[in-house]
């Protein structure tokens, strides 16, 4: 996990929001979030890959029940696949 993980991850938590990539990007960094379009291409994808994020059929990611744990302290690193 890496700092960009972590701001992605807590941005939809707090906003409630699902969203694709371009979209999060403009409204991380309207947020005063200082992260590239690319890295969070890149990240929002290893996230998925790690359960902690889905995405729909449209391309909008939203943060998954054991993403929320995560945030929370409650997922152990094992269940991170």
């Amino acid at each position: 996990m890496s700092l960009n993980d972590s701001v992605v991850l807590e941005f939809l938590d707090e906003h409630d929001m699902e969203l694709p990539p371009k979209p999060l990007y403009r409204n991380l960094n309207r947020h005063g979030h200082k992260i590239g379009y690319s890295t969070v291409r890149l990240r929002v994808n290893k996230l998925e890959e790690h359960g902690l994020l889905s995405k729909d059929s449209d391309g909008y990611y939203e943060l998954t029940d054991l993403g929320k744990r995560w945030l929370d302290g409650e997922a152990e690193m094992n269940e991170v696949e």
